[in-house]
């Protein structure tokens, strides 16, 4: 199963490098987009939804997984055989 990853994020942020990291550490390709322009992450976390208000933010599938914790969590998800 083929995973589009694609991670949202800004310079100078640790979480977003620790997310980056994560991935890179299980071989899993993803597109990075950087956000650092204030402006339009404002705009990006009103998309996302009224608790969105940090980097990163990680989709899956073009399904929002939520930051560095809900990858972590969406990854364990992912990695249990299918029952």
């Amino acid at each position: 199963m083929t995973l589009k990853i694609t991670v949202y994020s800004k310079s100078a942020c640790p979480q977003c490098e620790s997310a980056k990291m994560l991935l890179k550490s299980r071989s899993l390709p993803f597109e990075e987009i950087k956000i650092d322009d204030e402006g339009e992450r404002l705009a990006f976390y009103e998309k996302c939804g009224p608790s969105v208000r940090q980097m990163p933010q990680v989709f899956i599938n073009d399904q929002r997984v939520g930051g560095l914790t809900g990858l972590q969590a969406a990854l364990a998800q992912l990695s249990q055989p299918a029952s």
